[in-house]
């Protein structure tokens, strides 16, 4: 009989610590217990790629009606009903944690509502103030959104906020540069809003394919993204009367809607938010969105009482195996802020069940990831940038950009990007980069053959499906550079 209460005790109900209890629980037969201190599901599923991508699908009809009247179709516009998808929306959500709860029930996981920290490298002590011993902890507690250390801050709304808006702003000022930013930026301006971007960088999406993020900022600027580069907030604050002449719009705040018309005084509102840029420009807008970072979900854990190393953003600081600097102790996704992505929190999670339940040693692969943009275009990429690629050896880059046929015929002036970048020794594909209309769909088959190894030989061997914008992919024969 075991001297624990359980075999594994999880702290995170999100997809990779969902997964890494069930499997435990079924495939393993260990006695395990998951504890999740909001909803379960996690950011993916509850405030982050699972509802934003509805929200994406609901901004991509905007351009439907008029691209449908070039193909022949007589259809109306309408105004954008935000309440009655809130609502489905919210349906969703609950249908999703829903079925989240019951896997972890028919695996024989014991799910425990509340928060969890550690008193030792074996025991979880509940906000219930219940307290259990495991064999193993494995921490799955994600991470969160922040706000930049400025004045007035707690004025502006954070990525968590926008799914339990009552209601649309008319005008709204969008922070940051990264791909939650721009993504939002898109899903907003889809849905009708008027949409301001500040970035203080040089170009969007930072880390990415310059190409492909110059692509981009350009196809963002021409939808109607009022895009600013290399520009930050200097000052914000509620607006007043004053600053509110030649604003009419109504105000939308976190807790609901106020008018213009309110009796309350101004400076009690949480509404119009006046603010100074950079460039010395002022305006007021409904809304301002940071989308300027997040933080691993490390505080008031008693980590590092026990020895549990941090980085310096607050990440649990990990080896190959998912291990800390306790033996007792192992961390999967967000929270180790090695690769932020829900599939592989979840291949970290199944490869530490492999490693502690089932005696096979798997570390954690991290290589030939693909990953998706939801912007508009999207963009999916797999591999190294061109940039990246040529700071480690001799490359040749394919590339073309084209108007799509589908598009085009619209009367829309869309390009995408189509990019292959090879080594020049081994012949192997190095980075994918596309740039179109489901581009995250395409994406993942360019991935699989990569990870394979394919060499650009092999994708020249490949016979294209005509008429398609993937077809590119293997019809591009000469190099467009070399580096």
């Amino acid at each position: 009989m075991s001297d624990f209460d359980y075999d594994l005790f999880v702290i995170g109900g999100g997809s990779g610590g969902v997964r890494a209890a069930r499997v435990a629980a079924g495939d393993a037969g260990a006695k395990v217990a998951l504890a999740e201190a909001d909803r379960y599901g996690g950011t993916c599923v509850i405030r982050g790629c699972g509802p934003k991508k509805l929200m994406v699908f609901a901004s991509e009809y905007a351009e439907v009606v008029e691209d449908a009247r070039n193909y022949g179709w007589s259809l109306q516009e309408g105004p954008f009903d935000w309440t009655g998808f809130h609502a489905r929306l919210s349906d969703e959500l609950d249908r999703l944690e829903g079925v989240y709860r019951k896997l972890l029930k028919n695996s024989g996981v014991d799910a425990y509502d509340a928060r969890a920290r550690l008193k030792d490298e074996h025991t979880v002590e509940l906000s219930t103030g219940e307290t259990f011993t495991a064999k193993h902890i494995l921490l799955a507690t994600g991470g969160r959104p922040v706000r930049p250390e400025i004045p007035n801050a707690h004025l502006g709304l954070v990525s968590d906020d926008l799914f339990h808006l009552e209601e649309l702003p008319k005008r709204i000022l969008i922070v940051g540069g990264g791909y939650i930013a721009c993504e939002f930026a898109c899903i907003l301006h889809g849905l009708g809003v008027e949409v301001t971007q500040f970035y203080r960088g040089a170009q969007v999406l930072r880390g990415f394919d310059e190409e492909a993020r110059g692509l981009i900022a350009d196809a963002m600027t021409e939808r109607g993204i009022d895009l600013h580069l290399g520009t930050d907030i200097v000052e914000m604050r509620c607006a007043t009367d004053e600053d509110l002449e030649g604003h009419p719009q109504s105000a939308i705040s976190m807790s609901g809607t106020i008018r213009e018309d309110s009796e309350e005084p101004a400076e009690n509102r949480e509404g119009p938010i006046w603010v100074k840029a950079t460039n010395g420009d002022a305006a007021v807008f409904d809304l301002v969105f940071f989308a300027t970072g997040r933080r691993p979900n490390t505080d008031d854990m008693g980590l590092e009482e026990l020895g549990v190393k941090l980085g310096r953003k607050g990440e649990v600081l990990v080896d190959e195996y998912s291990q800390t600097a306790v033996p007792s102790i192992y961390a999967i996704g967000d929270v180790t802020d090695r690769m932020n992505l829900t599939p592989v929190a979840i291949r970290e999670g199944m490869a530490f069940v492999e490693t502690v339940f089932k005696g096979n040693p798997t570390p954690v692969d991290h290589e030939m990831v693909p990953s998706a943009v939801f912007t508009q275009p999207e963009f999916g990429t797999v591999g190294l940038s061109e940039e990246d690629a040529r700071d480690q050896e001799p490359i040749e880059v394919y590339s073309t950009s084209f108007r799509p046929m589908q598009t085009a015929f619209a009367g829309r002036s869309d390009r995408v990007l189509m990019k292959l970048v090879v080594s020049r020794e081994t012949r192997k594909v190095l980075g994918c980069h596309i740039v179109a209309p489901n581009a995250g769909e395409m994406i993942q088959l360019a991935g699989i053959a990569m990870k394979m190894g394919a060499t650009k030989e092999d994708f020249d061997r490949t016979v294209a499906v005509h008429p398609t914008m993937s077809e590119e992919i293997v019809t591009m024969r000469n190099p467009t550079r070399h580096g």
